[in-house]
């Protein structure tokens, strides 16, 4: 199956930036579709953040726009999250999530999934 692995959270200031990445690999050749970041707070419900499509156009929440950048790299099957101005209020466990498209092989049609990431937290405070 096609695995997504975060890094780069941890603790920051309210003020400071951080920066999250997110990779896609697999075993098995694959497409991605749209690919995004999710979090989730203590006690409240997973939220989108921010979304890129393969094309690139991308989509926030109103909470972050003009603070956070979504980028998309096709070559490297990445996204990255540039996160600047946080606020204690960012504290969450981000998600990474991606639409993927596992290509058919002579003993297995194609597939399409929804895979999430393990999570990455980030913790705003001073």
């Amino acid at each position: 199956q096609v695995q997504l692995v975060e890094s780069g959270g941890g603790l920051v200031q309210p003020g400071g930036s951080l920066r999250l990445l997110c990779a896609a690999s697999s075993r098995s050749l694959f497409g991605l579709n749209d690919m995004g970041w999710y979090r989730q707070a203590p006690g409240k419900q997973r939220e989108l953040v921010a979304s890129v499509t393969s094309g690139g156009r991308t989509n926030y929440a109103d909470s972050v726009k003009g603070r956070f950048s979504i980028s998309r790299d096709n070559t490297e099957d990445t996204i990255h999250l540039q996160m600047n101005s946080l606020k204690p209020e960012d504290t969450a466990v981000y998600y990474c999530n991606a639409g993927v498209v596992v290509i058919a092989t002579p003993s297995a049609p194609s597939k399409n999934l929804e895979v999430w990431g393990q999570g990455t937290l980030i913790t705003v405070s001073s």
